[in-house]
């Protein structure tokens, strides 16, 4: 029984890992073992007091990384997530504590431990997608949370989706694969590396052209434009009645 047992959890997990590579033809890993040892050195120093000596995690303290990848390594350190400075609902966006090769390093030794999503090729990131679909896409699968102009948008518990106007696209395409905090993760078998670029194409879009409407009010939506014309006309009537009870004295 056993042994039929783990004979299936071996196919299982070999034909996981197959469809897996065989839609990622955009991860390509490329480490050197001195990268990894400088990479594990700086994570004992900064990251081991928190997720342990091996990656394996602390109960209620901080998660296992083993498995998590590259990209998971490269968008929360470069973004200033981690180091967290405190506990809360969500990881705060602070400046970044390392520079590029030390996190190119970290990303490194924890890509090493277990296979996980690398970080993205750069030609999936250049912005020179369609547009057009990737905005469709965008408000199928980002829009309830991120808004459909990226402008970010509350959440339960003190959580939150970010604002998006000044991400970048690695940043975006690793949140996409990695599934940070809250937000689910889209493997290239949800959506493809080419619609993860039209994607890109699209916030980058939004983040260089301005509304043509006129001011957008942060793009949060109706509810601050009707909330702004009901403070402007009670505004126009204070003032018509100030002005009325001003003349009859």
């Amino acid at each position: 029984m056993f042994v039929i047992l783990f004979a299936a959890l071996m196919v299982v997990g070999s034909g996981y890992t197959a469809v897996n590579a065989a839609v990622s033809p955009n991860q390509q890993v490329v480490r050197s073992e001195d990268q990894v040892n400088y990479g594990k050195k700086l994570f004992l120093s900064n990251c081991a007091s928190c997720h342990g000596k091996n990656a394996e995690g602390r109960d209620k303290i901080a998660p296992s990384l083993i498995g998590v990848g590259e990209a998971s390594v490269d968008f929360q350190v470069s973004t200033g997530r981690m180091p967290g400075a405190a506990s809360g609902p969500q990881l705060q966006v602070k400046p970044v504590q390392f520079t590029e090769e030390q996190i190119s390093a970290l990303a490194a030794y924890v890509g090493s431990l277990a296979p996980g999503p690398a970080i993205p090729d750069a030609a999936y990131l250049q912005g020179n997608g369609d547009s057009s679909r990737g905005g469709e896409l965008f408000r199928v699968n980002c829009a309830m949370c991120h808004n459909a102009a990226g402008a970010g948008g509350a959440l339960t518990e003190g959580k939150y989706a970010p604002n998006l106007m000044k991400s970048s696209a690695k940043t975006i395409y690793e949140a996409m694969i990695t599934g940070p905090q809250n937000m689910p993760v889209f493997n290239d078998a949800n959506i493809s590396p080419e619609e993860k670029n039209d994607i890109i194409t699209y916030l980058q879009y939004l983040q260089t052209n301005k509304s043509v409407g006129g001011d957008e009010l942060g793009n949060l939506g109706p509810v601050v434009e009707g909330l702004l014309t009901w403070l402007g006309l009670l505004g126009i009537i204070v003032a018509i009645t100030i002005w009325l009870g001003a003349k009859s004295n």
